[in-house]
């Protein structure tokens, strides 16, 4: 018995990108972070951990298409928290928040090597430019006037 595979679409890209998100937020969970707390401090870790804060806002703004005061107030629970700290107009990961963005990459990396594996690199590289360039022209839609 054959099936034969969706065509790449809206509803495709949503089920996909939700049943990835579940897992990875169950993995978050499991140590005490937000999806949106993981996002921000991957965000400071990958600029070499330290980021201006205006920077850090609007990376993950523009990343998460979320409300700026939301982003703020994920940034505020960090700094409580103990995962980032505030150095002038800047905010840097602490041990324990690298230590902790650390964790979670491994176990959402782990997740990830499970759901591509076997797929050939081929068909990675081919979703991964049309991902992009739908990315690109929704995120130049959302910037139009």
């Amino acid at each position: 018995m054959t099936t034969t595979a969706p065509t790449l679409n809206a509803r495709v890209i949503a089920l996909a990108h939700n049943a990835a998100r579940t897992l990875a937020e169950g993995a978050l969970t499991r140590h005490g972070i937000t999806f949106h707390q993981s996002v921000t401090l991957r965000t400071v870790a990958v600029a070499g951990g330290t980021l201006a804060r205006q920077a850090l806002v609007a990376e993950v703004t523009d990343a998460l298409k979320t409300p700026t005061s939301l982003v703020e107030d994920v940034i505020g629970e960090l700094t409580t928290t103990g995962l980032l700290h505030p150095l002038d107009e800047s905010l840097t990961l602490t041990d324990t928040g690298r230590d902790l963005y650390e964790a979670t990459a491994a176990a959402t990396a782990g997740i990830a090597a499970r759901l591509y594996a076997g797929i050939p690199a081929e068909d990675l590289a081919v979703a991964g430019r049309v991902l992009t360039l739908i990315t690109d022209r929704a995120n130049a839609e959302l910037a139009a006037p």
